[in-house]
């Protein structure tokens, strides 16, 4: 949740927490945005009147690195606002003020509808590759792929995270085969190969996707 107003923040955490919702606050929304690449969350509910910036102007930024789904949670009541927020991304809209069991109803929805095909697709991907990290082999569609070390240990990486953004940083550090002081350079140039080596075997897309700024994230 992106919120500045702390008191409210803490009303709808400790109500959704009766539900088994764990919710995550942050008044920052830059803050909320660099903590999408950290962990995998289902869902965001996002305040317009944010300090540092705009929240109908987060909403594009959101939607650069994820495709979370976005409850707004507002007070302003301008037609204009509801339009332009879900013009941008967002999947609903909640006026402020409201009760917590329509936000709690409203959540448990979008993730009940959204839930079934994100299952289908990580099956999907998962069945792209089989992992055997004991032979440090990788398969990609039933095809042995040639890696280095260095490669097989990003790969690995992206597969096990399924989908999870990845800092290149988390690269060298989970890595025994990636020198400490590697460059991130080094990471693109790995990346690349790898891309070029899944190509071979299917080019129909892209398998690893960039996120500007960040790193990369299996699709």
């Amino acid at each position: 949740m992106i919120e500045d107003d702390l008191e409210l923040a803490q009303i709808i955490t400790d109500y959704l927490a009766s539900y088994d919702i764990e919710v995550t606050n942050t008044d920052s929304p830059y803050n909320g945005l660099s903590m999408l690449s950290l962990k995998d969350y289902k869902l965001i509910i996002l305040d317009l009147t944010l300090p540092e910036i705009d929240g109908l102007e987060l909403i594009p930024k959101i939607r650069e690195k994820s495709d979370i789904p976005i409850i707004i949670s507002s007070a302003r009541d301008d037609i204009l606002d509801k339009v332009m927020g879900l013009e941008r991304g967002a999947d609903d809209y909640l006026p402020k003020p409201y009760n917590p069991r329509e936000l709690q109803a409203r959540i448990k929805a979008i993730l009940k509808r959204i839930t079934p095909v994100q299952t289908k697709q990580e099956d999907e991907k998962k069945s792209d590759f089989i992992l055997k990290e004991d032979d440090l082999q990788i398969y990609f569609k039933g095809e042995l792929l040639t890696l280095t070390l260095a490669e097989f240990d990003i790969l690995k990486l992206l597969i096990l995270r399924n989908g999870a953004v990845i800092a290149r940083e988390d690269f060298i550090y989970a890595s025994d085969h990636i020198e400490d002081d590697s460059s991130l350079k080094n990471i693109d140039v790995m990346v690349s190969r790898i891309r070029s080596k899944l190509s071979k075997v299917d080019d129909s897309k892209t398998y690893i996707k960039s996120v500007r700024g960040i790193g990369y994230q299996l699709i």
